[in-house]
């Protein structure tokens, strides 16, 4: 890191947003601009998976017109997972400290970022949460919100994770902590691609911490949940709790990758 990246991104190294999109041609405009608003030494990366309605065409257009935004363009719809592999491969690649998660569609507000990065400074993950306190919906029905804490809740018992929001999706991660994740592992791709990196962040030993967010309903666009995704979820945690269990069972210790810095004995949420 040269020092003027040591001036503007501080110990943690540079920051990258990645943000994956798929038919989100309403959407993208207003969040690069609200990112750059909100942490203007970040840099952001669209990752879009070939987008039918020209969501593509157009980060290429903000990225012409700003050094600080990149798009890397994938060849169709692989899921949210697979998108988020290849942002942290990127990232890591082109010399990134900092990699963060942000939905497209403004449910995660850009303005809480700092938020995130500061509680970064002591902790190897940050997740950004909205069911503990000060957390919270907004324009959520109660079935959508009572599916959201049942599966949080269901995945947190299930896989023994001391994490409230472990199916959120605004999260802050050190490089050295996605390095000790064994991403080459990772075959999730849907919802349970959160609750994947959570739990392997856990029994890694990394230090993760929640931060209270306002999680925001989309305005614009359509809702990329299906009941396939909630499904594949489901059957996963459900797999991964009952093979943990078996293994401690059997007197075998869960695999732990690399610790990251300064990762108390146990992960704090």
């Amino acid at each position: 890191m040269n020092e003027d990246e040591q001036r503007r991104f501080g110990p943690l190294g540079k920051v990258l947003v990645i943000i994956p999109t798929y038919n989100e041609a309403e959407n993208v405009r207003p969040i690069v601009s609200r990112v750059r608003a909100a942490v203007p030494d970040a840099d952001i990366l669209v990752a879009d998976d070939n987008s039918p309605d020209g969501t593509g065409k157009l980060a290429d257009e903000l990225a012409a017109a700003d050094d600080q935004v990149h798009v890397l363009h994938r060849k169709g719809k692989e899921g949210l997972g697979a998108a988020y592999l290849a942002g942290f491969r990127w990232g890591i690649e082109n010399g990134y400290g900092v990699l963060c998660e942000m939905d497209a569609d403004g449910s995660h507000q850009p303005e809480e970022l700092p938020r995130l990065l500061t509680a970064l400074k002591g902790a190897d993950l940050v997740l950004g949460s909205r069911w503990i306190a000060g957390g919270r919906v907004v324009n959520w029905p109660k079935s959508r919100e009572f599916l959201s804490r049942g599966g949080s809740t269901y995945s947190r018992l299930m896989l023994d994770v001391p994490i409230r929001d472990v199916t959120g999706g605004y999260r802050a991660f050190r490089k050295e902590t996605l390095e000790g994740l064994g991403m080459d592992e990772v075959a999730s791709a849907g919802y349970c691609f959160q609750v994947d990196l959570a739990w392997r962040a856990v029994k890694a030993g990394f230090h993760v911490v929640e931060v209270p967010i306002t999680f925001v309903e989309r305005e614009r666009g359509d809702s990329k949940m299906s009941r396939t995704i909630v499904a594949e979820a489901l059957w996963r945690v459900t797999a991964w709790g009952v093979g943990s269990r078996a293994g401690r069972l059997a007197g075998r210790k869960p695999t732990a990758g690399a610790r990251g810095p300064g990762a108390p004995a146990e992960p704090s949420a």
